[in-house]
């Protein structure tokens, strides 16, 4: 049970952040949150073998260095009464435990099958947003998600997952492929379509056929744009990616200013000091909207620096010595490379329960791992 459990634990995680997209879920999701966080360091407090064996792996050693950052920023910067800092601290340590644990002992089906479990589980909730809510070019979509950019995120991904598996697609898989893609637009969500292009890039490159895709895209673009419609395509051309983030950028970047090389602590990694935010602006400015000025406003130039250093020397390595031929390690790539472009307008990377921020921490450790495996055998 245990061993199945530290196998699984991490599948468990990320899905559990369908039920914490979910209004009527999210009690509920919260407490599976906490009983997954206090089981897993229970587990790995009684087999001090396997943290040896894993946590102080050769290919997780980057999360071991993040741990100390955190570690040695609490001691420095916080104390036993910082509550929410040391929750923060607890709980990031604790997901790189669950992520390192489970890509250790369940390498092959996260490799081979769990992409294709993840898609289908994604399309379960679309279908059930569809029953609940079947008017998609209504508004901004969300089906039964509570949010449109998070829907936008799961069906982004599913869409993804899928289309960058090398294998040749069945006709289930190109209706599948259809569906992700109207969903995802019909969001309204801007982001999608540097996830979506990005996605075409991983997969043709800059080539005759991703031209032809182009200008496919391109038609249908001015089509949309004479349609009375709220998707992704139309909110683009109204507002632009990032004309409604320039004051929260502006906000979040005098917040690092005033504690600009150690930060205002562990707990705020998604803050704004309110403040400096003028009463008429109040409840609509609450966060960066960034995840570089995110990590600043948290850690200051010095620790936040070295983070993000270990984050880009990472991404860089990945990508020279994956396979690109591995639908797996594509993918997993793709989602590191998707995250680092949207945290430029989205605060990414910093958080603890957000589906695309755990996909890109695991991200983070798989590829690692493949790497890992190739150069020092299995």
């Amino acid at each position: 049970m245990i061993k199945w459990f530290f196998k699984y634990a991490f599948v468990i995680y990320l899905l559990n952040t369908v039920l914490l997209s979910i209004e009527s879920t999210f009690s509920l999701g919260y407490t599976i949150f906490l009983f997954i966080m206090i089981l897993f360091c229970l587990l790995i407090l009684v087999n001090p073998k396997q943290v040896k064996l894993i946590i102080f792996h050769k290919a997780f050693n980057f999360f071991l260095l993040l741990n100390f950052i955190n570690i040695f920023y609490w001691f420095m910067f916080h104390d036993f009464s910082d509550y929410e800092a040391g929750k923060y601290l607890f709980a990031r340590g604790i997901q790189f435990s669950i992520i390192s644990f489970s890509i250790f002992h369940n390498y092959d089906y996260f490799k081979e099958s769990f992409l294709k479990h993840l898609t289908y589980i994604i399309l379960v909730v679309i279908l059930l947003g569809l029953i609940v809510d079947p008017f998609i070019f209504s508004g901004r979509y969300s089906g039964v998600i509570w949010n449109p950019n998070m829907l936008s995120s799961f069906s982004c991904i599913a869409f993804s997952a899928l289309f960058l598996n090398q294998k040749k697609k069945t006709n289930f898989e190109l209706v599948l492929l259809f569906l992700f893609l109207i969903i995802s637009l019909a969001t309204g969500s801007r982001g999608v379509l540097v996830g979506i292009s990005l996605a075409f890039i991983f997969k043709y490159g800059f080539s005759t056929r991703n031209i032809t895709y182009a200008f496919l895209a391109l038609t249908c673009y001015f089509i949309l744009l004479n349609l009375n419609l709220d998707t992704s395509v139309n909110r683009f051309a109204s507002q632009a990616l990032l004309n409604d983030r320039l004051l929260q950028f502006q906000y979040a970047y005098e917040t690092v200013l005033q504690k600009p090389f150690f930060g205002s602590g562990l707990d705020k990694y998604a803050y704004i000091n309110p403040e400096i935010i003028p009463h008429f602006l109040s409840g609509h400015i609450i966060s960066a909207h960034n995840s570089y000025l995110a990590i600043l406003v948290q850690y200051g130039f010095v620790f936040g620096l070295l983070v993000l250093g270990i984050i880009f020397y990472q991404t860089i390595r990945f990508y020279l010595k994956i396979d690109k031929d591995d639908s797996a390690q594509l993918f997993y790539l793709y989602v590191i490379i998707y995250a680092i472009l949207a945290s430029i307008y989205e605060t990414l990377i910093t958080g603890i329960n957000e589906f695309h921020t755990i996909l890109f921490w695991f991200s983070f450790g798989f590829l690692s791992y493949s790497i890992y495996k190739k150069e020092y055998g299995s």
